[in-house]
């Protein structure tokens, strides 16, 4: 479904799969990767990682890993949320846009959550506004966790194209950082407040640089990777609740906080493009 206002990228949402961005299109240039990304295995989230923004959680992000230490079942790739169906509250595209969504969800331990997810795009100033309600449903606490990836295809990029915020060390870095085939990181980004980073400049998208800003109360962290490795031209953009490390880790270390049942967690992004 096409989604825009009167300034700002042209977008189009997935209500198929918890109203994530399909295509993200400035200047005439659809920025998503679209099948330059990497094969995960997973069919399930296959489309998703097409897109421009999809999200994890809300019981697991990143890769699989076991729910008990003697079982074989295993969380799935990048959580639960993706290809839950949402039912659109309402949707106006005047000269701002607003899609409000309630999105109901089977966790991967057989209990349930609920996320109210409303985008919103200013018209005078073509900004993006995401704000995420995650709400427990089931009788059970679970881990909460949540991820955005904001997925850009790096054919757009070319030698003038910088990542730079105050979490990365020395304020800016090219966008091949480590291996030229691929990189990853993941650092903090704040504990409260709001944090930005900048992608850019935008050589096919008229010279634009991307700016992401995200809540850091519930999403401290930024992991930023990339993947050249043939046929894969992506680089990734995510804030995130959790750092870099298995549940086990986090867990001994009293950082792998749970969402009881009834409770509300409150995540927000936005993205414009400057």
């Amino acid at each position: 479904m096409e989604f825009k206002a009167a300034r700002g990228p042209r977008l189009s949402l997935d209500p198929t799969s918890v109203l994530d961005i399909r295509a993200c299109v400035v200047e005439g240039t659809d920025l998503a990767p679209g099948r330059a990304i990497p094969d995960d295995g997973d069919p399930r989230i296959d489309h998703s990682l097409e897109g421009f923004l999809f999200t994890c959680g809300p019981d697991h992000i990143r890769h699989p890993e076991r729910m008990e230490a003697r079982s074989e079942r295993r969380y799935p790739l990048h959580g639960s949320f993706s290809g839950h169906a949402a039912d659109l509250l309402d949707e106006s595209l005047e000269d701002s846009a607003d899609c409000r969504g309630r999105i109901a969800v089977a966790l991967a331990n057989g209990g349930t959550a609920v996320m109210n997810r409303h985008w919103h795009i200013d018209a005078e100033t073509g900004v993006v506004h995401l704000k995420d309600c995650v709400t427990n449903t089931s009788g059970e606490p679970f881990p909460g966790m949540l991820m955005y990836h904001i997925n850009i295809g790096s054919k757009h990029f070319d030698d003038n194209t910088r990542l730079a915020g105050a979490m990365i060390e020395g304020g800016e870095i090219g966008w091949r950082f480590g291996d030229p085939a691929g990189g990853l990181f993941c650092v903090e980004a704040g504990h409260g407040g709001w944090a930005e980073v900048r992608l850019g400049p935008l050589a096919r998208a008229g010279g634009k640089t991307l700016v992401v800003r995200f809540r850091t109360d519930t999403l401290p962290y930024l992991q930023v990777w990339h993947n050249q490795n043939d046929p894969a031209a992506v680089l990734g953009l995510e804030p995130v609740s959790h750092r870099m490390a298995s549940r086990d880790e986090l867990a001994k270390r009293g950082e792998l906080t749970m969402l009881m049942p009834g409770e509300t967690w409150d995540y927000a992004l936005q993205i414009a493009f400057v």
